[in-house]
């Protein structure tokens, strides 16, 4: 498959994920307000009262990081868009029309990945431009984060998201179930994975936890954002967030080659 016909896949996807108007709808309200309410309510307080601190500087920047890099919003954009790039085919009934083409299943599959990862990536740089305003714009005095220090979190921002999103569109394809997919992922990521990282008599066999393997990555003001954070090599969690992309990714790329149409 030449370059140019890579190209044109990756177009049309990431058209038909642009088209899907509730998604990124959704997507877009997950990402920017409820940055826009956590400025806006520190705001406020701050205005109406001096023994509330400013609503900015560094310390809210690492509360806007927690949101879209791994707490709760920023997973859900991430896991919304996998999921669609996933399924949408599938959904829409017009798998079988892209394939009678003469296009390989596979590389059906493969495109649906940077075209979800370029509209995921899209949606969190708005909300990670949004907390970088009102860091600046309220902080009132306080300490604001340096050059290395946004482009680091935007930086984290970016793995975090990309990283689910992508394994996101593997499940998705796997289970090929829209439904399916959403609920399991939200129910691991934001359910499971915090209850798993604080058992600590799983010992060692915690660092296989995504969400934890991505906070190893975080800027020290948010690697605590489930609450249990796993001490691990860099290495380790390198490894961990490899495994995971390259299991969900194989088992999405098997369900493609092998789903029947």
């Amino acid at each position: 498959m030449s370059a140019t016909i890579a190209a044109r896949m990756y177009g049309a996807d990431l058209l038909k994920l642009r088209k899907k108007r509730s998604t990124v709808i959704w997507a877009l309200v997950l990402a920017l307000l409820p940055v826009i309410i956590f400025y806006a309510v520190n705001a406020v307080e701050h205005a109406s009262s001096a023994s509330h601190e400013a609503a900015g500087g560094i310390e809210h920047f690492h509360t806007g990081l927690r949101l879209l890099g791994g707490l709760f919003f920023g997973p859900l954009v991430a896991i919304l868009i996998g999921v669609e790039a996933g399924t949408t085919d599938s959904a829409d009934g017009v798998l079988r029309d892209l394939i009678v083409t003469g296009r390989s299943r596979l590389a059906l599959f493969a495109s649906r990945v940077p075209a979800a990862l370029t509209l995921c990536w899209a949606v969190v740089t708005a909300s990670y431009a949004l907390n970088l305003i009102g860091t600046f714009a309220f902080a009132d005095g306080l300490p604001t984060p340096s050059g290395p220090q946004v482009l680091e979190g935007w930086g984290f921002v970016l793995l975090a998201t990309g990283v689910l999103c992508a394994v996101a569109v593997g499940f998705s394809t796997l289970v090929d179930s829209r439904p399916g997919g959403i609920i399991a992922l939200i129910a691991w990521q934001v359910i499971a994975s915090p209850l798993i990282a604080s058992i600590s008599s799983l010992g060692s066999g915690r660092e296989f936890v995504l969400a934890q393997a991505i906070a190893h990555f975080g800027p020290a003001g948010v690697r605590d954002m489930h609450g249990a954070e796993i001490a691990m090599a860099g290495g380790t969690a390198t490894v961990v967030i490899a495994l995971w992309l390259v299991v969900f990714l194989a088992l999405g790329a098997w369900r493609a080659r092998t789903m029947d149409t």
